[in-house]
């Protein structure tokens, strides 16, 4: 969690049977939310130029910290240890959390509400919720209803593992930008051995299409290195949403499977271990970034479902850790069990791509939830001019009276130390 303001006033080749679905699929995702107006200008979209695209992964080091353990960036040439990367959203200049002058210290929930009909619960009010911070009940502070803009970064795998399906990559990103609401952020980023931004947090239709038609995976063919899927997840997470506020979401579109940090079902790969660099990313340092900001992380893979992780199932393990000894005899991949793992852990939702035939239902339920999500906030340890303790915070969002519907959060949120 990085400490922020709050104000009172609301902001803002020839594709595959399984992989041509995917347009059709991530359509449905947000099928219904509102198009962009039909006045919009296409002459002047034609205007707008489009950024050239800039390496994310560059002109910085990775630096832990002894004592806390957090992994920091810091850029070429700085003398100042512990000091991160600027951030390329359009709060860049708020990128560095310590340097925030804040007059409120806010915990944000994002959180949707099923009832047991599968349908998302709408309308309902500040007290109809309660939250709890490592097992006690915290006062809400702010609420909002889905009113505020979202900010949405649609990150595109652009390996050669994918080289196949790439067109169709791109065409289903397009048709999820385009279901978007015209008041929400979008930003483009894809990736192979290196991550690219390819367009910084925009309103502006005609570049956020111009962006996504620019994502190709011949173009990335020289970018060798392997597939690092999480670092591109972690970049995204630490350079374009610092200092955002309102709805945050990752989009990701992949096969899952990573090459840059090794993970096994072991689960002790997670984090740092002996004999690999201490400086070097983890997937426990790509939780801790996305919960720090409270970032959902919807993934769509293009492999198939294990047999054992059916709907039941998932729902089942909302509130654990997939991340055990247990997981070896579950005939899960590694490479799905992470991706599973990071939404679970940010509130977000992993698909399969090869679902075709029960998706459509699915996704019209999901486009619903999204719909209807609402952020809960809170002072932590009911001060606010104290931030809690650094480290993890366990969290739990109960709904009242309301039938006891299943509310879908983020199991936990953390708190980044400071000096």
């Amino acid at each position: 969690m990085r400490p922020r303001r709050i104000s009172n006033k609301r902001r803002a080749h020839r594709p595959t049977p399984q992989v041509a679905t995917l347009t059709i699929v991530l359509a449905i995702l947000l099928a219904g939310l509102p198009l962009a107006p039909p006045d919009v200008s296409l002459q002047a979209q034609q205007k707008s130029k489009l950024p050239r695209p800039r390496r994310l992964d560059e002109d910085f080091t990775w630096k832990r910290d002894p004592v806390t353990g957090e992994l920091t960036a810091i850029p070429a040439g700085s003398a100042t240890k512990g000091g991160s990367s600027k951030g390329s959203g359009e709060t860049a200049a708020s990128s560095d959390a310590h340097a925030i002058s804040v007059v409120t210290q806010i915990v944000a929930v994002t959180c949707s509400v099923i009832g047991a009909d599968g349908a998302a619960v709408r309308g309902l009010q500040l007290g109809d919720f309660r939250v709890f911070d490592e097992g006690v009940e915290q006062p809400l502070t702010y609420f909002d209803s889905s009113t505020e803009s979202a900010s949405v970064a649609v990150v595109i795998d652009a390996s050669p593992s994918v080289l196949r399906e790439s067109d169709e990559m791109r065409n289903a990103a397009r048709a999820l930008v385009d279901a978007l609401s015209a008041s929400d952020h979008t930003a483009i980023v894809d990736f192979s051995a290196h991550t690219y931004l390819q367009l910084p947090f925009s309103s502006d239709w005609g570049l956020i299409r111009k962006a996504v038609a620019r994502v190709d995976a011949r173009s990335l063919l020289e970018d060798t290195g392997g597939s690092n899927i999480y670092e591109a997840v972690f970049l995204t997470a630490r350079e374009l949403f610092a200092g955002r506020t309102g709805r945050k979401a990752i989009v990701l579109l992949t096969d899952g499977q990573d090459s840059g940090l090794g993970l096994t079902l072991d689960p002790k790969t997670a984090g740092p271990r002996a004999g690999w660099p201490r400086d070097q990313l983890t997937f426990d340092d790509v939780a801790r970034a996305l919960a720090a900001d409270d970032i959902e992380v919807f993934a769509v893979s293009t492999e198939g479902r294990p047999k054992i992780m059916t709907p039941e199932w998932v729902q089942l393990h909302a509130s654990q850790t997939l991340l055990t000894y247990a997981a070896q005899g579950w005939g899960i991949p590694a490479y799905t069990l992470y991706l599973a793992e990071l939404t679970r852990r940010s509130g977000g939702q992993l698909y399969f791509l090869r679902e075709a035939e029960t998706l459509a239902n699915t996704f019209r339920q999901i486009a619903l939830k999204i719909r209807a999500e609402y952020t809960l906030g809170f002072s932590p340890a009911n001060n606010a001019n104290a931030m809690p303790h650094a480290g993890w915070h366990q969290l739990r969002v109960e709904v009242i009276d309301h039938g006891d519907p299943a509310v879908v959060h983020r199991s936990s949120y953390y708190v980044v130390a400071t000096p």
